[in-house]
């Protein structure tokens, strides 16, 4: 978000992920940013703006949220190796008068990983609060991912040219830039 050059203030919001019975896994990502946005109790001024997020990871059309523990960890992460998936970051923007959501989606391909890179990467990477196991910005990402169709930034979590669109929808200014 500092890219933007913004002024930013982070806030915490917990909200139950297990998605609606029945939902389409495609629909999670932006439901569940929604529902953040939804539990948040604030109050917003009128140049404010709520920006929440949720990204899920989808192997055809199995939803892999976070992983349940390490053994689920590494699960997801051989479901992962040596194929394509998608990511799909939904993001919603809350202002004082109006609400907007969206979702984006990437394609990523991992190449083939060994147990060893596995468990390596779920003992020293902490990938247990992110979905599909695995954060884009940090080993992994470097060493196993082969090709991104999409914004690197949706599959990092917030796909930040959607989100400076949304901005500018929400809030019509005259363009700084």
């Amino acid at each position: 978000m500092a890219g933007l050059d913004l002024p930013l203030e982070v806030v915490g919001i917990n909200v139950d992920e297990t998605p609606p019975p029945g939902m389409a896994a495609e629909a999670v990502a932006e439901h569940l940013a929604r529902k953040k946005a939804d539990a948040w109790a604030g109050t917003l001024a009128p140049d404010q703006v709520l920006i929440t997020a949720d990204t899920t990871v989808l192997v055809n059309a199995e939803l892999l949220n976070k992983p349940e523990d390490e053994a689920d960890a590494r699960r997801m992460l051989r479901m992962l190796s040596g194929r394509e998936h998608r990511v799909i970051t939904g993001v919603c923007l809350r202002s004082a008068v109006r609400t907007l959501s969206f979702a984006d989606t990437a394609v990523v391909r991992f190449r083939a990983l060994s147990d060893v890179e596995i468990d390596y990467y779920v003992r020293t990477h902490r990938p247990m609060d992110k979905a599909g196991a695995y954060g884009v910005q940090d080993w992994i990402g470097y060493t196993a991912v082969e090709r991104i169709e999409g914004s690197f930034y949706t599959v990092m979590g917030l796909p930040m040219h959607r989100v400076y669109q949304g901005l500018k929808e929400l809030m019509p200014v005259q363009d700084a830039v």
